[in-house]
């Protein structure tokens, strides 16, 4: 086994690291969310992204049988880091790097692995996001060009974590947050040839709940509302809150003709939230939809300006 070597930027590299104040820090959606699609498009039993730190590497997100904190000197992303290009193991048991690790001789038996280097602003390489699998495999061009896409995503996640793009009431993306993460989205459509669908939402009667109760129970009734576009969409939808009433979704590799589903499931358990044992009012919302077409230019922009416009059409009617 050959320990990876320290970078020559090693102390600026934690200075950044730990200035994001990500480590030893709960699970977080936004992070959860892109090892998830990771995952899914790469089939491979594990998917992380991780940081490291001075003598551990420590996973901010995971999905599969993964350990939370481990020693540098064994990591497979400490010897990633040292790179700028995707580091790439196809079979890890015959490179002399690793094939005497004790990943790989034991849990979790690491055969292959692959790993893109993750930069904050730009400049330091804190951590990475990668994948991992119990036997052998290949991975082509166009694997780095996804996973290229997804690190990207990644990054641009870390780099939000200083740019404030949550919504603090919510939880969700804020509009900074989801027009960012949005069109990196639409990009990696277009360059995969896959479609996707924006969903604009705006609550109905919002400003009577606030009259009426109090802006308390307005705030109450905004978290319910989030609440329930989280449960209704896939894990891997952008979900957001663009400002006081109005709310986005973004589908990945989502077509039109699927939109009826997640709407409707949607409108469904917004009708169940009145009566008994919920607020004293009814939750409502008017809806509007736009397309991205595979292949096409995206243009997040003209796909908010059509949702919107549908949405208030939709309004209008019900009038």
């Amino acid at each position: 086994m050959i320990p990876p070597s320290l970078p020559d930027d090693e102390a600026t590299r934690l200075a950044d690291l730990h200035s994001l104040a990500m480590l030893d820090t709960a699970p977080e959606e936004r992070f959860d969310r892109l090892t998830r699609v990771a995952r899914t498009l790469f089939d491979t039993p594990l998917a992380l992204v991780s940081l490291i730190d001075a003598d551990r590497q420590w996973v901010k997100s995971g999905v599969g049988d993964y350990r939370h904190e481990s020693s540098r000197e064994i990591s497979f992303c400490g010897h990633a880091i040292l790179a700028d290009d995707i580091l790439v193991v196809p079979d890890a048991a015959e490179d002399p790097r690793f094939y005497d690790n004790p990943l790989v001789t034991g849990e979790p038996y690491v055969r292959f692995y692959v790993g893109r280097p993750l930069r904050v602003n730009g400049r330091s390489k804190v951590g990475t996001l990668c994948l991992m699998d119990s036997k052998p495999r290949q991975f082509s061009d166009q694997d780095r060009r996804l996973l290229e896409d997804l690190a990207v995503m990644a990054e641009q996640e870390l780099t939000a974590v200083a740019m404030a793009t949550t919504d603090r009431l919510t939880g969700l993306l804020n509009r900074q947050g989801f027009e960012l993460l949005a069109s990196q989205s639409l990009r990696m459509c277009q360059r995969m040839k896959r479609p996707a669908s924006l969903l604009f939402f705006d609550m109905d009667r919002f400003k009577a709940i606030n009259d009426q109760f109090g802006h308390e129970e307005g705030d109450r009734a905004l978290n319910t509302f989030a609440g329930l576009l989280r449960t209704s969409f896939r894990g891997s939808d952008l979900i957001a809150r663009l400002g006081g009433d109005e709310f986005a979704v973004l589908l990945i590799d989502s077509a039109a003709d699927g939109m009826a589903e997640p709407v409707n499931r949607f409108r469904q358990r917004l009708a169940e939230q009145g009566g008994h044992d919920g607020p004293p009012y009814e939750l409502r919302c008017s809806i509007g939809f736009a397309a991205y077409a595979p292949g096409s230019e995206p243009d997040l922009t003209a796909l908010l300006v059509e949702a919107d416009r549908q949405m208030y059409a939709e309004k209008g009617n019900r009038r």
